[in-house]
């Protein structure tokens, strides 16, 4: 089953670069011993070996160059970014990503997604876990649902702009992880957010 897929992958890319070439190999190679496997570590291994890793202490600079990118995108956009050692966080809040109970992306959040796109493009040695939140207002099973159709609309976005599947994992977070008090308004705002944790692939 490798081969064949290898095999295919090489005839079709017999007008690509060498380096083209060995990208299709180990997407292909990544994709078939993935499926091969029930083991999600090993799934993560091949995938990550498919995407590329980052070595020793070559992670922290990749990682400082992508946090000054993401800074400079955002800038006046009103998403933090939070840099914990080698991984980072972009904290999104409710007044530029979703309506009050509501998954539809916002239309103001479009431009912001398309500059997050566009860094995560170029920094392509990370796989990013978007996670959603929401305040303590309605049903805990409500708010449950809501944050994950929230994050799924924000990795159905990314996809649609070519950032690659294999990187994007999706979480829910409903009530249970607030940031400031549910007891007024302010605090429920910055509790209804979309967060995006980039993690680098360490070789």
């Amino acid at each position: 089953m490798i081969a064949l897929t290898l095999g295919l992958a090489l005839l079709s890319g017999c007008e690509m670069t060498n380096t083209g070439k060995g990208a299709s190999i180990g997407a292909a190679t990544g994709a078939v011993l993935g499926k091969a496997t029930g083991n999600h570590k090993d799934k993560r291994i091949f995938i990550g070996a498919a995407i590329g890793a980052i070595a020793g202490a070559a992670i922290g600079d990749y990682m400082d160059k992508q946090e000054a990118a993401f800074r400079k995108e955002l800038a006046g956009s009103g998403v933090e970014v939070i840099r914990e050692g080698n991984n980072m966080r972009l904290v999104m809040p409710s007044n530029i990503t979703f309506a009050s109970g509501q998954a539809s992306i916002s239309p103001n959040f479009y431009n912001t997604l398309d500059a997050i796109t566009k860094v995560m493009n170029k920094y392509e040695k990370t796989f990013l876990t978007i996670v959603g939140h929401t305040d303590s207002t309605g049903s805990t099973q409500l708010n449950q649902q809501l944050s994950v159709q929230r994050a799924n609309s924000v990795k159905n976005y990314l996809l649609g702009q070519q950032v690659l599947a294999a990187r994007l994992h999706t979480q829910g977070m409903g009530e249970s992880a607030p940031i400031a008090s549910n007891a007024n308004e302010q605090g429920r705002a910055k509790n209804r957010r979309v967060e995006i944790q980039i993690v680098p692939n360490q070789a």
